[in-house]
């Protein structure tokens, strides 16, 4: 089963602090978490995901572990290195390949490898921890 766009925002938007933004122009799509502010600086936001949500077929780009990136393109055609990023740690994945569970089970690994490298105090703020994302 292939994942749309309206899917796919929806399950990004869904996630703790999710936001989606348009640095790069109208046509990509970016997907950033942001914990509450708590006082101090204002912080930006940090990519989780992005794409044109209005290609055909529809590619997503994922942070991914740099370990298990290349296993995941081996396995699957419609995995490449991330288009236009540092290819260790992004997956471009085209859903009109790649089933649709894949393709969110990827979202939200992305989503937990980028808020597991944002400061204790805004995590807890998001009510993510480690263990919570392994389990």
């Amino acid at each position: 089963m292939s994942l749309g766009a309206a899917a796919l925002r929806a399950a990004a938007l869904a996630m703790p602090g999710a936001y989606e933004d348009y640095p790069f122009g109208p046509e990509t799509a970016v997907f950033k978490v942001k914990a509450p502010s708590g006082g101090g600086s204002e912080r930006a936001g940090k990519v989780f995901a992005l794409g044109n949500l209005d290609a055909a077929p529809l590619a997503i780009s994922l942070k991914c572990d740099p370990e298990l990136a290349p296993a995941l393109r081996a396995a699957n055609p419609g995995i490449i290195a991330g288009y236009h990023l540092n290819k260790r740690h992004w997956n471009t994945v085209d859903t009109s390949v790649v089933d649709g569970e894949v393709v969110l089970e990827m979202l939200e690994d992305s989503y937990d490898l980028v808020v597991a490298g944002l400061p204790k105090k805004q995590q807890i703020a998001l009510e993510w921890s480690a263990h919570a994302a392994k389990g």
